[in-house]
């Protein structure tokens, strides 16, 4: 098998990253072939452009099944045995109990590749689907010892032509890291979430960037979670058992604190965060490089059409790279602010350019 991509693809499941993968290997010229259980979703993702319907004389070189968790390993049996040429790969972010499931099966292991794109948005379904969704996002490939190389040298292909980060990982490894930095997040930004369902709402109109950020993931799919969370059980399980430790920590440090006996307790507190810093301190930086400390630059912008687009046309025309853009609207005010996080070294630059501009630069 060469490093060119297949000249057809099969792409089973148009939800979100079925879609989004047909979407960007159609834009390549690949003939992408669709089919989903719901004929509404497969006509949604054609009429989209992600690719077209099956026909008999389909000859795939590549098979993506892009099916929910808990049935991906019985989808790719039956795509391995209807289709005795062709690779199959899945997207599904749990890899262990599928390689085994179709170990037990009697399947041709040399053809699969596990695959896991971290790749999403928090919408679901072929309507938010993107042609560049993989662009510079991780793409996990698992093998076994009966892969062959000329089928994890396809799906890589494929992977890095969508501009994904190819990574090489072992099943059981994967869905131990998966558990700490997805599965793991997903649970506390819910179970935090969850807090606000009885606040009156005059609190919940205080909320800010904070609560947004811890929250963001809350608005995801449920029965895809449930899912995953089912499927990860034994990982997840770990990672949430460890923090139910610290978290007794913390609260028998608070409730020291409480109690009138804090002797020690701030100690463990900062401890507990200093332990947060040092793990975040880890996360890679732009492009996968790594960890960069930027300057923040925060500028009050009125709410009104095309303020924002001036402002990020006066960062450019500053001579400055802007590296992550987060905006904050004021409760009840017809304003907002935007924190621009950039490389310290222009950090002044910047702030003295929009200051010239008529910007009001918090600082």
């Amino acid at each position: 098998m060469s490093g060119e991509l297949p000249a057809q693809v099969r792409v089973v499941g148009t939800g979100l990253l079925g879609t989004s993968l047909g979407l960007a290997l159609s834009a390549r010229g690949v003939d992408v072939v669709l089919t989903d259980p719901s004929p509404t979703a497969q006509a949604l993702a054609r009429d989209l452009g992600a690719g077209r319907f099956a026909s008999p004389d389909d000859d795939p070189g590549l098979v993506v099944v892009a099916a929910p968790p808990d049935v991906v390993a019985d989808v790719v049996a039956a795509e391995l045995l209807t289709f005795p040429r062709a690779v199959v790969t899945d997207v599904a972010s749990v890899k262990a109990g599928p390689l085994e499931s179709l170990r037990r099966k009697g399947c041709p292991l040399d053809r699969y590749v596990g695959g896991h794109p971290l790749a999403g948005r928090e919408r679901s379904g072929a309507v938010a689907a993107r042609a560049d969704l993989f662009v510079g996002r991780p793409w996990v490939l698992t093998t076994s010892a009966e892969t062959d190389p000329g089928a994890l040298t396809l799906v890589r292909t494929v992977a890095s032509a969508l501009g994904g980060v190819v990574a090489l990982m072992d099943a059981g490894e994967h869905d131990e890291a998966v558990a700490v930095i997805s599965h793991a997040p997903q649970v506390a930004a819910s179970l935090v979430a969850a807090r606000l369902r009885d606040l009156p709402d005059q609190a919940v109109a205080l909320a800010g960037q904070g609560i947004r950020d811890v929250t963001r993931i809350a608005a995801s799919d449920p029965a895809m979670w449930t899912q995953i969370l089912a499927g990860n059980a034994a990982a997840v399980v770990r990672v949430l058992r460890q923090m139910q430790t610290d978290l007794g920590e913390l609260l028998r440090a608070l409730d020291a604190i409480a109690d009138g006996s804090p002797t020690g307790a701030r100690a463990t507190i900062a401890g507990l965060v200093c332990e947060g810093n040092r793990g975040q301190a880890r996360i890679p930086g732009k492009h996968g490089g790594a960890p960069t400390s930027y300057a923040s630059v925060v500028v009050l912008v009125p709410d009104r059409s095309g303020e924002l687009a001036r402002l990020l046309h006066d960062v450019g025309a500053a001579g400055v790279n802007l590296e992550d853009l987060r905006l904050e609207h004021s409760a009840g005010q017809p304003v907002g602010l935007a924190e621009i996080a950039v490389l310290p070294a222009v950090e002044q630059r910047l702030r003295e350019a929009l200051r010239e501009l008529g910007w009001n630069v918090h600082g």
